[in-house]
């Protein structure tokens, strides 16, 4: 069963049965809003990013984003920049794959962004979100969705951070402006 998460909820990510998750995957989907033109409604291609901040306390100490598509260590994954988006269809675009039982212990938080590369507002991407799955399981867990388009080009989405021994995620939903990761990390650090 899936959760939708408002800003700044969070939930467990324990498994139902009491165990613990060991590999998620942070999807990310999104279309291009049509726009009306003088020859009817047309779309603009959006190509939105998504990457992960790996954090040990408040320090960024590695990340995750199209052009490095696994961490150092090698628990996290990119699959792959995809420049359009979905065209609607729903599914993920890009994807994170975080395998947390390999994540060295001093890692503590992962934070996942999604960023306009090519500088087009919130305003003008239609059903983005952003959700978290069970990569054994194939189940969703937790879904952020972005509403309300914006005059932003980025946001700090969610983020993964251990409580004891297990996880737990947090929607943050916080816009800001940027091109890259680079550029959204002032507006992280207040979150972690």
């Amino acid at each position: 069963m899936s959760v939708n998460l408002s800003k700044g909820q969070g939930i467990s990510l324990q498994k139902s049965d009491g165990g613990t998750l060991t590999a998620v995957r942070m999807g990310l989907g999104w279309r291009s809003a049509p726009r009306r033109g003088l020859f009817g409604r047309r779309t603009k291609e959006i190509d939105l990013d998504a990457s992960a901040v790996l954090f040990a306390g408040k320090q960024p100490i590695d990340v995750v984003f199209f052009q490095h598509l696994v961490s150092d260590d090698g628990a996290v994954r990119h699959t792959g920049d995809n420049l359009v988006g979905g065209a609607g269809q729903g599914g993920d675009d890009e994807a994170i794959l975080v395998d947390l039982a390999r994540l060295p212990v001093h890692i503590d938080q992962i934070v996942f962004t999604v960023n306009s590369f090519t500088g087009q507002t919130f305003a003008e991407v239609e059903d983005a979100f952003c959700r978290l799955v069970d990569e054994t399981t194939g189940q969703e867990l937790a879904r952020y969705t972005l509403t309300g388009g914006g005059d932003y080009t980025a946001q700090v989405m969610a983020k993964v951070h251990r409580v004891g021994d297990g996880w737990k995620m947090t929607a943050i939903g916080e816009p800001s402006v940027g091109r890259t990761f680079q550029d959204l990390v002032p507006a992280i650090v207040p979150h972690l």
